[in-house]
């Protein structure tokens, strides 16, 4: 994004229950910003804001007094690195939760699930999630599982199973979901143990096992170079690796 620059602000006051965020999902997208904006745990209300310089001072101009019925006591803002988002949206409420399996089977690869309408929506990823925006996975969608199934950990049918991954998700993006993964691209946040920030799913071939590329964006969590599946090996639930539960079966 070629002379864009990007600003974190803090609005503090009373700026909560008064249509802030929607407010500015509204102003950032009519004025072709990019970004989020979301409910910080202390009250406040967080941006994020990039691309062309007059248009997220634009931004930044109305952050400072805000919706009707806004006090704005107060604005905190930094310059921080273009993260290279795709649109404007609302961050911090979580869509359900997620989990990353190991699973030693006929071919050994990691499930990512997302909960999705009360099921969980899964991909089967042979070389794992990676925190790296540079690196783009394969990903083999696969059948619904059960939410119940999300704490199995164990032998099965002559393999086995860990909790690699856990926690919560927010969805992203423009259109809402299940709509966006029945389009063919989906943008959420990961908010794991290991896995956390922005990511995407973009499916390159629909039918019965749509194959999907599994990309992490260019944000604050990411990491360059790095691989979480081998410096990460352990089970979140009990600590063991996949090596471990197969070995003591």
């Amino acid at each position: 994004m070629a002379g864009a620059e990007a600003i974190r602000a803090v609005m503090r006051g009373e700026v909560r229950g008064v249509g802030f965020r929607d407010a500015t999902v509204r102003l950032a997208r009519e004025l072709a910003v990019m970004g989020w904006v979301r409910h910080g745990e202390d009250g406040t209300v967080q941006v994020h804001a990039e691309g062309d310089p007059t248009a997220v001072g634009q931004l930044m101009g109305y952050l400072g007094q805000g919706p009707p019925g806004a006090r704005v006591a107060g604005v905190e803002t930094e310059q921080v690195a273009v993260e290279g988002h795709e649109q404007f949206a609302i961050r911090g409420a979580s869509a359900g939760v997620f989990v990353v399996q190991e699973h030693a089977a006929t071919a050994h690869h990691f499930d990512l699930r997302l909960e999705v309408g009360g099921v969980m929506r899964s991909w089967a990823v042979p070389k794992g999630l990676s925190l790296d925006p540079a690196v783009k996975r394969f990903a083999v969608e696969v059948p619904d599982h059960d939410v119940e199934h999300n704490t199995f950990e164990g032998t099965l049918g002559g393999g086995g199973v860990i909790v690699w991954d856990r926690g919560t998700y927010e969805q992203g993006g423009r259109v809402a979901w299940p709509e966006a993964l029945d389009r063919g691209h989906a943008v959420f946040v990961l908010r794991g143990e290991k896995l956390r920030g922005g990511f995407a799913l973009q499916r390159t071939r629909p039918g019965a096992k749509a194959q999907w590329l599994l990309i992490k964006r260019r944000d604050a969590d990411a990491r360059p170079g790095s691989d979480i599946v081998a410096e990460r090996p352990d089970s979140v639930l009990s600590g063991r690796t996949l090596g471990e539960i197969l070995n003591d079966a």
